[in-house]
C-alpha cells in the first residue's frame, strides 16, 4: 500500500527536523554498510565544500572498508552523494533517493594498504560528474571506455568499466526512497573491444569472471591474456 504523503512527512518532520546535523539518507546507507562490516571504522574522504552549498565535486564523502571475504584481499569504496543525504522536505517518502543509486568499486589491495588509494576517489568523482552532467545513470551491465588507464598514469591493462548490482550490499529504503549500490569493475582493453564489436556482451564478461571472483574485485595487475580475462565468455 503506498504511504500517504502528508503522514510520511508529519513523521519525517518529527524524526529529524530541528537538527542542523540531520543526514537521513547518509544515516541509512551507513546502516547497510554496517550490517556488512559491524563497527569497523571506514577510511573516508570527504569535500570541503558539498556540492549543494556550491562545490566543485559532486560527491559529498567517499568511505573505503577492509574486506577479507573470499580470497582476494580488497578496499570496497562506497560514495555518499548520488543521494539526497541531508534533510529535505521535498524528497521525503519519495519512491527513489536522487538518482536512486550511490557507487561502489572493490580494489584489490594489502591489507591494510601501503598508500592512500585517492586515485579511486578522483575516478569515482569523474563518473558522477558524468552522471550529473548528463543525467544519464549508470546501471546492470552497463559499460564506459575510460579513454587510458582507469588509474592516470599507471601501467595497467584495465581501460574500461562495467557496472553491476553490487553483490554484498542489498538495496536500502531511506526516508528519500529506495537507494541502490551500484558497482564499477574495471575491464581490460581486449574485453572492451569484445563489448564494442558484439562478440561478447557485457554481462557475459561479468559473468565470466564473477566465476573465480564473485565479488567483482578490480586488480589493476590483471592482464588481458590471465586466465579469467575471456572464460569462453563468446561460447
Amino acid at each position: 500500500m503506498a504511504r500517504k504523503r502528508g503522514a510520511s512527512l508529519a513523521e519525517y518532520k518529527r524524526q529529524y527536523g530541528g537538527r542542523d546535523d540531520a543526514a537521513p539518507g547518509w544515516d541509512a546507507i551507513d546502516a547497510r554498510l554496517r550490517e556488512v562490516y559491524g563497527d569497523q571504522e571506514p577510511q573516508h574522504w570527504g569535500t570541503v565544500i558539498k556540492h549543494t552549498l556550491g562545490g566543485s565535486d559532486p560527491i559529498d564523502g567517499i568511505s573505503a572498508y577492509e574486506c577479507r571475504d573470499g580470497n582476494r584481499p580488497h578496499l570496497h569504496f562506497c560514495t555518499y552523494g548520488y543521494t539526497s543525504l541531508y534533510y529535505d522536505e521535498q524528497s521525503a517518502g519519495g519512491e527513489e533517493s536522487g538518482y536512486g543509486f550511490e557507487m561502489t568499486f572493490r580494489l584489490a589491495s594489502p591489507l591494510p594498504p601501503a598508500d592512500q588509494p585517492v586515485w579511486v576517489c578522483n575516478l569515482l568523482q569523474n563518473l558522477a560528474r558524468y552522471v550529473f552532467q548528463t543525467g544519464r545513470c549508470f546501471g546492470q551491465y552497463h559499460w564506459i571506455p575510460a579513454n587510458g588507464p582507469i588509474r592516470a598514469g599507471y601501467p595497467t591493462d584495465i581501460v574500461g568499466l562495467v557496472f553491476v548490482l553490487d553483490p554484498a550490499l542489498a538495496p536500502v529504503d531511506t526516508p528519500h526512497g529506495r537507494v541502490e549500490f551500484v558497482q564499477a569493475f574495471g575491464i581490460t582493453g581486449g574485453e572492451l573491444d569484445r563489448i564494442k564489436s558484439k562478440s561478447a556482451t557485457c554481462e557475459q564478461v561479468v559473468e565470466g569472471h564473477r566465476r573465480d571472483n564473485p565479488l567483482l574485485v578490480t586488480d589493476l595487475g590483471r592482464k588481458d591474456a590471465e586466465p579469467g580475462a575471456a572464460h569462453d565468455i563468446a561460447r
